[in-house]
């Protein structure tokens, strides 16, 4: 028997009828399939994250154990803003003509200190014009008025932009004169920085001011950040010498250059240091080969001027628990000796418990009885002591963050009552 050919609108009408639904086991397994890939490029994508960041870390710490990448980390001082400043003409940067002398100090090691001194402006406003030349100035303002030592922190110059508004706040507010500072290696003064020659560089400068008219109870040493390192360290050489000027001054302090390392956190949020703590000896490697401790715990005890510490309680990069680190370093010889058990592993005796409950108990008092706690709405607080002629001050702001605390306006006026400008 013969077939019959299908006919070609039956084939047409077969080619468009709909083809079965998948099931709904056929769409379960397709979604998970889907999840699973996506899970799968995430993971990947997380780990290579991973990966790079450390790689980026281990990187850094290496760079931290090689004493020149520790220095130009810890400096920064190729950092040169801002870029070609004319250091010869301070007016470019907002200071008023002729109030300014841009200087080079000689170092006793032949190295050359780039250096602005500032005229205070009582004595500017009191000259009858314009002076044509800054120098013959020099010695006079140094006698009519108090003058602040001024050491910055770390990157930048004496030109940059903040630095510039805390010498026009110190001469107006405080109405003193300012000497500002290069540190070696930085801006357009020579050689490379180090610990020993910043303290070099901080002497040099006291003595330019004391050789051109001004006395040591009226320089007021003030440093910033970095230069908190230096301020301690140039007090702690001045008090041997039985040389003691007006005041102390440390913004946004540091206990040391290691516990800083120990504190800093990556744009204020990744801790530096603490995935090493999961390494067996390697914060005690970092520690070994940290070439520029600035130790300013150690320098206390040689302190012998009065003291303010100022920190804001905003600062992401230096933690405001380095200044009341310092500052008990400071009141400690006043309290009761603590006597702490052997170290090691140890069970107390309920006797010995006792005994150091006892301890902490009476130094608690005793600190209570020296400090004074004075708090100040919508500013801060104050904390002070005095003892052995000298005060130290703690002050707490709410606000100033690391770089804008200098121009704290209460914090300006705290400086100029307790060092008596």
């Amino acid at each position: 028997m013969s077939t019959q050919p299908e006919s070609p609108e039956r084939n047409e009408a077969q080619a468009r009828s709909p083809s079965p639904a998948p099931s709904n086991a056929e769409v379960t397994t397709t979604s998970t399939s889907r999840a699973l890939v996506l899970l799968e490029t995430a993971f990947i994508r997380f780990r290579s994250c991973v990966a790079i960041f450390a790689v980026l870390y281990a990187l850094v710490v290496l760079l931290l154990c090689i004493p020149f990448f520790q220095g130009q980390m810890l400096y920064l001082n190729s950092v040169r803003l801002p870029f070609f400043a004319d250091f010869s003409t301070p007016e470019k940067y907002g200071l008023s003509p002729n109030k300014t002398l841009n200087l080079h100090l000689r170092t006793p090691d032949n190295q050359s200190i780039g250096a602005w001194f500032l005229l205070n402006d009582q004595y500017y406003r009191s000259l009858p014009t314009i002076p044509k030349d800054v120098t013959p100035h020099i010695k006079p303002a140094l006698q009519a008025r108090p003058t602040v030592l001024f050491f910055h922190g770390n990157a930048a110059t004496r030109a940059f932009k903040v630095r510039v508004a805390i010498y026009e706040a110190l001469t107006s507010r405080l109405n003193a004169n300012v000497l500002a500072i290069d540190y070696r290696g930085f801006a357009d003064s020579t050689g490379r920085p180090s610990e020993a020659g910043l303290t070099i560089d901080a002497r040099t400068a006291w003595t330019w001011l004391v050789e051109h008219g001004a006395k040591p109870e009226d320089i007021l040493i003030m440093g910033h950040s970095l230069g908190t390192g230096v301020s301690s360290q140039l007090g702690a050489r001045l008090g041997p010498e039985d040389i003691k000027p007006r005041g102390i001054v440390l913004l946004s302090p540091f206990s040391s250059i290691r516990e800083v390392l120990e504190s800093y956190h990556l744009f204020g949020v990744i801790p530096l240091m603490v995935p090493l703590h999961m390494l067996p000896g390697a914060t005690q490697l970092v520690s070994w080969v940290l070439v520029h401790k600035f130790d300013s715990l150690k320098a206390v005890p040689n302190i012998t001027a009065s003291v303010l510490i100022a920190h804001a309680e905003d600062d992401w990069e230096i933690p405001s628990s380095h200044s009341d680190v310092l500052f008990q370093a400071y009141i400690e010889p006043y309290l009761p000796e603590l006597v702490l058990p052997g170290l090691g592993p140890k069970v107390f005796s309920t006797e010995e418990w006792q005994k150091m409950s006892t301890q902490h108990q009476v130094r608690k008092e005793k600190r209570g009885e020296l400090v004074k706690h004075t708090p100040i709405p919508k500013f801060g607080s104050i904390d002070e002591f005095e003892a052995d002629e000298r005060q130290v001050v703690l002050v707490k702001t709410h606000a100033g963050s690391h770089d804008y605390l200098p121009l704290q306006e209460g914090l300006q006026d705290i400086i100029r009552k307790r060092f008596s400008f």
